[in-house]
């Protein structure tokens, strides 16, 4: 069975860089042929942060069952294996789409800045801001969902404090206690 590993940092740089560079060419798109598709409407932006602080909270449903002695967990409702990666997917995709979205606003936005004057180009600015915020917000959920999504060690020869214990002989053994079967 392979487990999964947390997206490592450079990912979200390479993923903003090229959000970045999608930005710059549909502003120069945008400046060639005068069709006016730079910039968000506000209710994209209260989306994006919705949809961040829904995952977030299956998040912190999966990390509450999984962080819960086995005994108290019947007070819970029950966290499902499917659920749980379902999770973990959905907070990895809200990561890097908040990555890329991230790029992709703040292109625009430094391309736009040279024009600040018109009026067309004000609103795309605080359009740009607005939505740059809000895929800064959704990235930094997606980042915590996915840790709080990490299950801990199981109780066996791996668990960390098992590793500790292991190269220590046991104290019945020291003692010259033997187990009969």
């Amino acid at each position: 069975m392979r487990s999964a590993h947390r997206i490592p940092w450079w990912v979200y740089l390479v993923a903003a860089i090229i959000g970045f560079v999608g930005g710059i060419l549909l502003q120069k798109f945008d400046e060639f042929f005068a069709v006016g598709v730079l910039g968000a409407p506000w209710f994209v932006a209260i989306i994006m942060v919705a949809l961040g602080i829904v995952v977030i909270c299956l998040a912190w449903q999966v990390h509450r069952y999984t962080t819960t002695e086995p005994r108290k967990r019947i007070e819970l409702k029950t966290i499902s294996p499917e659920r749980a990666v379902n999770t973990l997917v959905l907070a990895k995709a809200l990561a890097l789409a908040g990555a890329i979205l991230l790029g992709w606003y703040c292109g625009q936005l430094v391309m736009c800045l040279g024009h600040a004057e018109a009026e067309y180009y004000k609103r795309v600015l605080f359009e740009c801001i607005i939505a740059g915020s809000a895929a800064l917000i959704d990235m930094v959920l997606g980042i915590i969902s996915e840790r709080l999504c990490e299950i801990p060690p199981a109780e066996g020869p791996e668990h960390p404090q098992m590793s500790k214990h292991s190269h220590r002989p046991s104290m019945r053994a020291e003692q010259g206690h033997h187990c009969s079967a």
